[in-house]
């Protein structure tokens, strides 16, 4: 998250209808902030709430066993696991 020592040289521009942004000014007054400050620390907020949602896994207790069990443990490689690892090594390019 940025802070009051970050130097601010990006820009961005949005439209929006005038209902929309009254609702929004609204908010940033209740919150004591100018709209765009308000703007941008809740849409950094959301970004950061979407990018943990798809960057982290939690496991509940079982599940961490199970998995932790599956990596001391792994099966043995059957048919369908060489062909899945196979057709992995075919469609993934790395650098």
């Amino acid at each position: 998250m940025p802070t009051t020592e970050t130097s601010k040289q990006e820009r961005m521009h949005i439209r929006l209808d005038a209902v929309s942004k009254q609702k929004l000014e609204k908010a940033a007054n209740y919150s004591h902030k100018k709209l765009s400050e308000f703007v941008l620390t809740q849409s950094l907020a959301a970004a950061e709430n979407i990018i943990n949602a798809h960057e982290h896994v939690t496991l509940s207790q079982t599940d961490w066993s199970l998995f932790l069990d599956a990596l001391e443990n792994p099966p043995a490689r059957n048919a369908k696991l060489k062909d899945a690892l196979a057709l992995h090594q075919q469609s993934v390019v790395t650098d």
